[in-house]
């Protein structure tokens, strides 16, 4: 019973608390002069007549049942007690910051601009097990050409409980280390006693045990003492032998032994089943867990991988909350301003105002619905689009980082952009769409998996019957106007490490979705990739080509557009030298017509860094080059650095409390060459101020012109308030008639940090 009761006990109490001090007035039985013990929590004691017992243990080596007599007593230091876990942990900041630009460059001529923006960011735990975060962004501004934009956001992510999960586990991974060394010790000290068990076992069981019982029973038989002195007889081993009989035990005093033995045999027995249990129970608390944790969590492809492991582990309820696997199958819910980014054919990069849900334990579920908040290049021009909105649903079976097929059927309002919707007077416009998709992934190899996708939507208000409804036209399938396909490979070669990736779309004249606009013609889009690393991954080769991409609407898309864009990168670096980076490709700019409507002009642009951070006789140094040359034309922008080779050299020396940085700057073009340069001094006067000054220097090349202005900014940390920055700039920038025109801005920023 007093097996059970300890070992109920454990079970219920749990581990072991240890205490800082723990030392008897008076030498302990079986352990003396070893120091500090271990004992259970509450001073759990058991009778056994006038004694009590405390289980106990020495420096976790060695584990009794110590009896505590009357008059004994210990004078111990409870270890306090963890502290209680808040039910909810806040963390995060706020930002204040208000920008002003006396003159906008080209392509928007706007004056004395400016915008308020707030910024907070929360990253909630609940019981220190559950994260949640929460965003709120408000920008408000004077302008006519960019959007007040104002959004919330509360999101749940698997990736953020991975990540709080990822980061409890190292650190129980390191406490582990010292249990399990402990848990050695327990283990050693079974052993130990298990081996006296197994002796005693032997003396009363075995070969030796018998035969001194045969010999106890003959000598009890016929070793009788007899009348005269053995030693007179004249044969030896007639002597010797009743010798040898009249030294042997009695029967009686054999089984006293055998008594006392069997006694010891039933004690060590109770000790070693509570040595066991109490080694199984601690056991079970550290887990067992062989290898690094981490590594083994970091190898699961997918969540349902990352749960399957996590059982295995037998992880405590500390390190693994309740409902994992739910938490873990929930990717996201959203409320709020959230992106909507499913496929290719249905919504991709779509932020929305509402809600979102994806469910992926090992069957795939997911609804998306809300106000479209911006798409494309709406996010920065304040145009009168009427509103958008978009629901979606999608289900399927399989992992989404695995083989998959899903199902997905999307509605809503989108606005067309395209010559049909307005040339076209005999239709009342109806932006309405639907649409349906099936998507499938294959993974054909460890390194090969490849995703395709089909289409079908409703039809355009200017390409459907009259009395065609937007059903009818989405079910009427021998129509294949309103359909589209794409298949995407991703592919990594192990032997090179080469990354290739590539994609192929079709889409037919009517197919609408939110993940492209519709040009009103039949269009081919594909795209293919290559990342390519050289010399032990010191240089890295990316290239790229594209036709097409039809994700803005204000690119002019032909009947039929053959555009191709091409890129190219390469990046070299090797240790202790500069790093240099070089790249080749198509970038865009907006250009707001007389009419108020936008355009899009897309031209190459070559691009080249040469930097290297390096130390001069303790100093430590940054250096900076860089060449930029735009490949555009007067006929293609308004922007004044039309086809300009741009040359910038940055140079920064970091002297103790004092940051020193000098610039050089050339712009040359056919019309004009723009010179510059400036210096920069940052002082840090206290970890919490800083203080910074500049000149700048400008000269224009075709009247002559030289102008000098000059920068300010400061930087102060107000204890228990926050941050606060200010800067001012005043500087010249190419204006009308290839003048220098003055732009003055400045900027004042608070941030919290909590």
């Amino acid at each position: 019973m007093k097996s059970l009761y300890f070992i109920l006990f454990f079970l219920t109490a749990g581990s072991l608390v240890t205490y800082a001090q723990l030392q008897r007035s008076t030498s302990l039985p079986g352990a003396p002069g070893k120091g500090p013990i271990v004992v259970f929590p509450r001073g759990i004691k058991q009778s056994s007549g006038e004694v009590s017992y405390i289980l106990a243990s020495d420096t976790a080596s060695n584990v009794n049942l110590i009896p505590l007599h009357a008059n004994q007593h210990y004078d111990t230091i409870t270890r306090p007690l963890p502290p209680r876990k808040p039910f909810l942990k806040v963390h995060g900041n706020v930002m204040y910051d208000y920008y002003y630009q006396s003159g906008v460059d080209t392509p928007y001529q706007q004056k004395d601009i400016y915008q308020h923006t707030v910024t907070t960011y929360l990253d909630l735990t609940i019981r220190d097990q559950y994260p949640v975060r929460v965003n709120f962004t408000t920008a408000r501004g004077n302008s006519t050409l960019f959007r007040n934009i104002t959004g919330v956001n509360m999101q749940y992510t698997s990736r953020d409980f991975k990540n709080m999960l990822y980061d409890k586990l190292q650190r129980w991974d390191v406490s582990r280390y010292t249990k399990m060394q402990d848990l050695q010790y327990e283990k050693l000290s079974l052993d130990a006693e298990a081996l006296k068990l197994n002796q005693l076992r032997a003396d009363i069981d075995g070969p030796a045990a018998i035969q001194r019982r045969v010999e106890a029973k003959e000598h009890e038989l016929y070793g009788k003492k007899p009348d005269f002195n053995p030693d007179t007889l004249p044969n030896l081993d007639l002597a010797l032998k009743y010798k040898s009989r009249l030294k042997a035990p009695s029967d009686s005093t054999l089984e006293e032994q055998y008594a006392a033995k069997r006694h010891q045999i039933d004690s060590l027995e109770k000790r070693v089943y509570q040595l066991d249990s109490l080694y199984r129970l601690h056991q079970s608390q550290i887990g067992d867990v062989n290898g690094d944790l981490l590594s083994k969590l970091m190898a699961s492809r997918n969540n349902e991988e990352l749960s399957a492991t996590l059982k295995e582990m037998n992880l405590p309820d500390t390190v693994l909350p309740k409902g994992y696997k739910t938490l873990l199958a929930i990717r996201t819910i959203g409320l709020g301003r959230t992106l909507a980014d499913y496929s290719e054919l249905t919504a991709k990069d779509i932020s929305i105002q509402g809600v979102q849900v994806e469910y992926n334990p090992s069957w795939y579920a997911a609804v998306a619905t809300g106000v479209i908040d911006y798409r494309f290049r709406n996010y920065i021009v304040n145009s009168d689009a009427p509103k958008q909105y978009l629901s979606l649903f999608r289900a399927g079976y399989g992992m989404k980082e695995g083989n998959h097929v899903y199902f997905t059927y999307y509605m809503g309002k989108k606005q067309l952009y395209n010559l049909n919707t307005s040339s076209d007077s005999s239709h009342t416009p109806d932006y309405h769409i639907m649409g349906i998709a099936l998507e499938g992934r294959w993974q054909l190899t460890k390194n090969l998996y490849l995703t395709g996708e089909v289409a079908r939507s409703s039809l355009p208000y200017y390409q459907a019957a009259t009395d065609e409804s937007k059903v009818q036209s989405l079910l009427k399938f021998s129509d294949r106007r309103n359909e589209a396909w794409s298949v995407a490979a991703n592919a990594f070669i192990p032997a090179t490490k080469t990354k290739l990736t590539g994609t192929y779309k079709v889409l037919g004249a009517g197919f609408q979705s939110f993940s492209l606009y519709t040009t009103g013609s039949k269009q081919i889009a594909w795209n293919a990739r290559v990342d390519q690393p050289f010399f032990k991954q010191q240089l890295l080769i990316t290239a790229a080509i594209r036709r097409n991409d039809y994700t803005s609407q204000y690119q002019q898309a032909s009947y039929n557009s053959n555009t191709i864009f091409k890129t190219i990168q390469a990046t070299l670096r090797i240790k202790h030298y500069p790093v240099v980076s070089i790249g080749y490709y198509p970038s865009s700019q907006l250009t707001k017509l007389s009419d108020g409507s936008l355009v899009e002009n897309t031209f190459y642009t070559l691009v080249g860094t040469v930097s290297h951070f390096y130390k001069v006789k303790q100093v430590m140094m940054n250096s900076i080059l860089s060449y930029t040359r735009f490949y555009n034309k007067m006929t293609d922008s308004s922007f004044v650095y039309f086809n300009t080779k741009n040359i910038l050299l940055n140079h920064t020396m970091f002297l103790g409390r004092f940051t020193v940085q000098g610039t050089g700057s050339a712009a040359l073009n056919n019309d004009y060459d723009l010179y510059g340069a400036d210096g920069n001094v940052q002082y840090k006067v206290r970890s919490w101020l800083d203080i910074g000054g500049g000149v700048k220097y400008s000269y224009q090349s075709v009247y002559e012109l030289r102008q000098v202005g000059y920068t300010a900014n400061f930087r102060v940390n107000i204890p228990y308030f926050g941050q606060v920055e200010m800067m001012a700039d005043k500087g010249f920038i190419p204006g009308a008639e290839k003048r220098l025109v003055s732009n003055n801005t400045g900027r004042i920023t608070y941030t919290k940090i909590f």
